[in-house]
């Protein structure tokens, strides 16, 4: 099992152990340690912080999302199960959606949405940093609608709050 952007917490290790076993942790925010690096330690496996190449053995392909010198995040594509995982880049709590979106692309990036990293990805569990995930067959046009819209819906998603 590979654990992405871990938060620490009473019985982790236990609810980890429960589904199976840890291979290990990748940090998908450069930012957002959260507590990867202390369960990572703790479980005694690799941390993978930020990588914007694939990690040998992984059943996920590395998408580099965001490179910028304060902000840089990947995704990973877990390609077999049609899985998505977002860090920061797409959301479903309310300061990242416009009125009636499913989810949508993060306040600071809607101006240049990352519409090449994510735009040709058909997921059906769509899993993010921030939120509740998007799953079955709402999971891709969810996708593909926030990022075609990021711009033009963003001062409906300034105006929900």
């Amino acid at each position: 099992m590979w654990l992405t952007d871990v938060v620490d917490g009473p019985d982790v290790d236990e609810r980890i152990h429960a589904v199976g076993e840890p291979a290990a942790v990748v940090q998908l925010v450069d930012r957002h340690k959260r507590d990867c690096a202390a369960v990572a330690k703790r479980l005694g496996v690799a941390l993978h912080s930020t990588p914007f190449r694939d990690v040998p053995g992984a059943p996920f392909v590395v998408v580099p999302v965001v490179r910028r010198r304060l902000w840089r995040e990947i995704a990973v594509w877990f390609p077999e199960e049609r899985i998505l995982v977002c860090g920061d880049a797409l959301g479903s709590l309310d300061y990242f959606r416009a009125r009636g979106e499913l989810c949508g692309v993060h306040p600071l990036l809607r101006l240049f949405p990352p519409r090449q990293a994510l735009g040709g990805l058909e997921p059906e569990h769509l899993l993010f940093g921030h939120g509740e995930g998007v799953h079955g067959p709402e999971a891709a046009p969810a996708l593909e609608e926030s990022l075609a819209t990021a711009r033009r819906l963003l001062p409906r998603a300034l105006l929900r709050r």
